[in-house]
């Protein structure tokens, strides 16, 4: 047993002692791919990895699926369903960037703002239904209500399902901001920041704004060793975004803030603004 996670002493764990299976949050794999030497660690005994807890980016799974020799499938699930609702396939066909088709037993769909079914690629509300899904919140009547109306479990996420029937999480319904009008989804401008080859982790919050009512503040950790400045980021993000999801600043810091398994915790980024 390791009793706190830590990359190196993984690692170690799972050559030593010929590890097959490796359940891990974003945060691990990307503290393991950002370890020196990783590809010196010995770790083709593993044939499944899965991650979950939160969105992988997917320049963190194509540099350990490179360096490690082993393939992730990304996994959804959620306290409220009991178990995983959503898995890519080990030994069947995986998109990058997806959670896979619904498990067996339950069924999904992507629902709009008036709980009406969306068509297929249209971004919507994930909403689950089955037998694991929760009978509500303990003593918490209306929070019941709003989240199992119409028979179907609403998730808070925002996803998008294609025609194979493979979700894919765009973000939280609580994180996306409106900037001019315009709908910005953190994950997109925080999936471009991780493929800038200095940056370790990234954040995007929204904040109030008097002209364009929200605007985006990122939130960059950069690999040990390694500098950089706010225009150098800026210029790698405009090669990638449209002009109104570029976020109104960039700010640099020694770790984001987590909670024990290693979800990053963007309330507590809204709340250290202005302190």
């Amino acid at each position: 047993m390791i009793q706190r996670f830590d990359a190196i002493e993984v690692m170690k764990a799972i050559a030593q002692y010929r590890a097959t299976v490796f359940f891990g949050v974003p945060t691990m794999f990307n503290m393991m791919v950002n370890t020196p030497g990783m590809e010196g660690y010995n770790l083709k005994s593993l044939r499944i990895c899965v991650s979950g807890g939160a969105s992988l980016p997917v320049e963190i799974l194509r540099q350990f699926e490179e360096k490690a020799g082993v393939e992730i499938a990304e996994g959804y699930g959620l306290s409220e369903v009991t178990v995983l609702s959503h898995c890519c396939p080990v030994d069947g066909v995986k998109k990058t960037g997806s959670i896979g088709p619904v498990m067996p037993g339950l069924d999904s769909t992507v629902f709009n703002s008036d709980d009406e079914e969306v068509p297929v690629g249209t971004v919507g509300e994930l909403v689950i239904r089955g037998p694991s899904i929760m009978k509500g919140y303990y003593k918490k009547e209306n929070e019941t209500t709003v989240a199992l109306r119409k028979g179907w479990f609403h998730t808070g996420d925002l996803v998008k399902a294609d025609e194979d029937g493979y979700y894919y999480v765009v973000d939280r319904i609580k994180d996306m901001y409106i900037r001019g009008g315009r709908n910005v989804y953190p994950r997109e401008i925080e999936e471009a920041l991780y493929t800038h080859p200095k940056v370790k982790e990234a954040a995007v919050i929204g904040l109030p704004d008097e002209v364009y009512g929200e605007i985006g503040k990122a939130f960059v950790v950069l690999k040990q060793g390694l500098e950089a400045d706010e225009a150098d980021v800026m210029a790698h993000l405009r090669e990638r975004l449209a002009r109104y999801k570029l976020p109104q600043s960039i700010h640099f810091i020694d770790a984001l803030p987590k909670n024990s398994v290693g979800k990053i915790l963007k309330r507590e980024l809204k709340e250290s603004i202005g302190k």
